[in-house]
């Protein structure tokens, strides 16, 4: 049948690659392999009604997802196939059935689960638009946006969680946000490994993913978001030598004190969440219009405790906060909400109402009102800076680190010690941003666990020589060091964010002073740097 049979589909190109994620991540060396004999082709039918037109990426695992229409009421649908079919797919086949029962404006659409024996495949809603690992590429969100995100996710977590279900996969990959704003969670499991206390953990994971562009739960990641290299990795959380996570505000600047603390609250094993509707509930009073946001300051989130229908006391807080909403009132709240965003299967109008719209503001009492502009600055020149060598035969490779990929980037030659075998002070990566900017936080990527650095800025940028490099470090060493340096860093990201608002800066220095230890000796690879500002 040919494809004019339904309508024209636009679809999301990034990088010239499609994205339509929300069935798990892209495939990675992990994922099993796909079976190709006998897979299907564009402008093959199933089951007489879904046409297939275009295969949009292999997810986590290993399963075939395409761009497809059904022919018969002529909308676009996501089909994710899988090879075989039977036993092996009962679990996918199962999730699709449960998730098929619950209609929520914030939860990705089911419309079929087929069994052939040979192959299964599941049919649901396509949504034009990206996942919010991908939104995240670009940086950090702003804390409106960011709560709203939350909102959207908890609240489809409610819906699930009262009909007794887990959803058990929520992170940055099966978070969607459509070119309308719509964010829906996607790629519920059935398989009995999590809980619903899990699915609200993972809600903290997702507002610090989407306030920091890191992922908390490297040690024990959710399924298909574990931090590492390729793809599909999602960069770890940064921490302190004892291995305790830092904060939003502690990795980047105007992140709402209230907000901090709840998705922190969130990841604290030593308190107990809220359930789902409770916690939807507090991110719907939390996500205001900006004209309303000075309330916040004054009455901040509900704090997680044990004590339930009771009012809190006010308490003081690290933002000046005080914490007035009982978990009484929240609840009744929610219980409304909820009965108004369930609906039965039998509904005639699947394509629920968009969620809500996020809010470019940031909260009045900020010290970082303009948290909406921050983006991705632009590195017009980058090069190795090497002060202690006469061979400089490491200096290739430098533009690497800023290409966007995070599988090439520039290295280091294998020494025998951790001070560059004590031949060196140091080396470094130089950046010209190409014009003065206010700079908010720099992130650097690195292969291993274990490198010091820090991070340095001055006003020169003399040859590409060893006096040249010389000369910049005499320089650059007079200012003071961005943030805190990285000793003996136990993670593979670091993050400055110790920038002076008042300045602009156009030169900045990534300074490695010991390398970590591999196989062969010391060595490290810098695979990205982001500088965000405006």
């Amino acid at each position: 049948m040919p494809s004019s049979a339904g309508p024209s589909i636009d679809t999301i190109t990034e990088g010239g690659r499609v994205t339509q994620v929300g069935e798990g991540q892209e495939a990675d060396e992990s994922a099993p392999p796909v079976m190709t004999f006998g897979a299907p082709t564009a402008g093959e039918v199933l089951a007489e009604r879904y046409e297939l037109v275009e295969h949009i990426n292999n997810d986590s695992a290993g399963r075939l997802v395409w761009r497809g229409v059904d022919v018969i009421l002529r909308r676009p649908v996501a089909v994710v196939l899988r090879y075989p079919g039977g036993d092996s797919a009962t679990e996918m086949l199962q999730a699709a059935v449960a998730a098929s029962r619950v209609i929520h404006p914030n939860l990705v659409g089911v419309y079929d689960a087929i069994d052939e024996a040979d192959r299964a495949y599941v049919v649901r809603e396509w949504v034009d638009g990206q996942s919010l690992r991908d939104l995240a590429t670009d940086g950090p969100l702003d804390p409106a946006r960011a709560t709203a995100i939350g909102n959207a996710v908890a609240s489809a977590l409610a819906a699930v969680h009262a009909t007794g279900m887990v959803h058990g996969n929520v992170h940055p990959g099966t978070v969607m946000i459509s070119d309308e704003g719509r964010v829906v969670l996607a790629d519920a499991r059935t398989d009995g490994a999590d809980s619903q206390e899990n699915d609200i953990r993972a809600v903290g994971g997702v507002l610090y993913f989407a306030l920091t562009g890191y992922w908390p739960h490297a040690e024990a990641p959710l399924h298909g978001a574990t931090a590492g290299h390729g793809r599909a990795a999602i960069p770890d959380a940064v921490r302190d030598a004892g291995g305790a996570l830092a904060a939003p505000r502690q990795v980047r600047a105007g992140v709402p004190a209230y907000l901090d603390d709840l998705t922190m609250d969130l990841l604290d094993a030593e308190i107990a969440p809220p359930s789902s509707d409770v916690l939807a509930a507090e991110l719907a009073r939390l996500d205001v219009p900006a004209e309303e946001e000075h309330y916040l300051e004054n009455s901040g989130p509900l704090r997680f405790s044990g004590e339930t229908g009771e009012e809190p006391s006010p308490l003081a807080a690290a933002g000046g906060r005080k914490v007035a909403v009982g978990i009484a009132g929240l609840l009744a709240v929610a219980l409304v909400g909820l009965l108004i965003g369930i609906s039965t299967l039998g509904d005639k109008d699947p394509q629920a109402s968009q969620g809500p719209t996020p809010s470019s503001s940031a909260p009045a009492g900020d010290a970082t009102p303009a948290t909406a502009t921050v983006r991705k600055l632009p590195v017009k020149d980058v090069r190795i800076i090497d002060p202690d060598s006469q061979k400089r035969d490491e200096l290739k490779g430098a533009k690497q680190v800023i290409d966007g990929d995070p599988d090439k980037g520039w290295g280091t030659d294998t020494y025998k010690a951790a001070k560059f075998g004590n031949q060196k002070s140091g080396m470094g990566i130089w950046l010209d941003l190409g014009e003065p900017h206010t700079v908010k936080s720099v992130q650097v990527v690195l292969s291993a666990r274990g490198a010091s650095a820090q991070l340095l800025t001055g006003t020169i940028n003399p040859p590409s020589t060893t006096d040249g490099d010389k000369q910049l470090m005499a320089n650059y060493k007079t200012a003071k060091a961005i943030g805190q340096p990285f000793e003996d860093h136990d993670g593979t990201t670091m993050a400055f964010d110790g920038f002076d608002a008042d300045a602009k800066y156009r030169y900045l220095l990534f300074w490695i002073t010991e390398l970590p230890a591999s196989e062969r000796g010391f060595q490290v690879d810098v695979e990205e740097i982001t500088v965000q500002g405006s």
